[in-house]
């Protein structure tokens, strides 16, 4: 049986789609949480979309017991608490984390943490341009998957396909991760240029460095070229920077247009971003935007100095 631990907005779009295959468990963080989608029949972060029968809601890790494969749809930040109170519930199973984003601290990605907290487990990557609502909705999606296990890979591939949600198989977990953690700190700037009135060319200049950002990193890091040309990469930074379902670039509105953002809202690009600069500075990489961003959202630039920084760079030949 497939489970999915966390009932967000995302989580609870898997659970949804994929219970078109067979019965799957939707775990909430509390009892009390449980019930309430049980009584509603939907989640609050999901207006209007029903829980099919098939979508068994329980609350926390001891509702996966009897799950082999499970879905850990809950931020990056929170993911090793979560393990770490699993206790053996884990265990043996195969945990496929789809949040996006690079942990404060250790500078780990989802997959490194769950391979470290639990050891035993087989590691996969959801990831890719997708918003929740639309694969609730039964629109077409497509998502990499990434498996350093060629096998294990193929068996997931065929597990959680369905009819709208099309899976491509990769073997490369590191540039899989680093696509889906670092468009979201691009889509924070890109958001702050546009809600400044800065202009769609400034959005486009920003997506474009940017992926070069990415790039470099990618490299640095013994990731593939070409996964970060695909879904996992170039197609998530697009999907990203330029729809307000994102709640990345919706931030970078905010910082740009002096706003208050709802900090109920989950921000990946804003958590992950000091740990980036701090991860491309032991590697020796450079990552101006990377780097402004953090400072926009400590408080220590504002929009018009961030830009200034920027465009006063040296004049350089274009190359990533």
């Amino acid at each position: 049986m497939i489970g999915v631990m966390g009932a967000g907005a995302f989580g609870t779009a898997l659970a949804v789609s994929l219970a078109a295959k067979g019965p799957v468990v939707l775990a909430a963080r509390t009892e009390a949480q449980a019930e309430d989608i049980r009584q509603a029949g939907e989640v609050a972060r999901l207006p209007g979309v029903t829980l099919p029968e098939a979508v068994q809601v329980g609350a926390g890790v001891a509702a996966l017991a009897g799950c082999d494969i499970i879905l850990l749809a809950v931020p990056t930040q929170k993911l090793r608490a979560m393990l770490m109170d699993a206790g053996g519930v884990f265990d043996a199973k195969t945990l496929v984390a789809t949040c996006k984003g690079v942990e404060q601290g250790s500078q780990k990605s989802p997959s490194q943490v769950i391979a470290e907290v639990c050891p035993e487990a087989m590691v996969a990557v959801l990831t890719g341009p997708s918003f929740a609502a639309d694969i609730a909705r039964g629109l077409p999606t497509a998502l990499t998957l990434a498996c350093a296990d060629r096998a294990a890979g193929k068996a997931l591939q065929e597990a959680l396909s369905v009819a709208h949600l099309r899976l491509y198989r990769s073997e490369d977990v590191t540039g899989a991760e680093l696509g889906g953690a670092l468009k979201n700190i691009i889509a924070i700037a890109c958001g702050a240029a546009v809600g400044a009135g800065l202009g769609e060319s400034a959005r486009a200049a920003l997506m474009t460095r940017g992926y070069a950002e990415m790039a470099r990193m990618a490299e640095a890091m013994g990731a593939r070229a070409e996964t970060l040309a695909g879904l996992s990469g170039f197609g998530d930074l697009a999907l990203t920077c330029t729809s307000e379902q994102s709640r990345n670039l919706r931030y970078g509105l905010a910082l740009g247009r002096g706003e208050t953002f709802d900090s109920g809202v989950t921000v990946e690009g804003a958590a992950s971003a000091p740990a980036v600069v701090a991860r491309a500075e032991a590697l020796g990489i450079e990552m101006p935007i990377t780097r402004v961003v953090v400072g926009l959202v400590s408080g220590q630039l504002r929009v018009a100095g961030a830009m200034d920084m920027l465009l006063s760079r040296p004049l350089k030949e274009e190359k990533c």
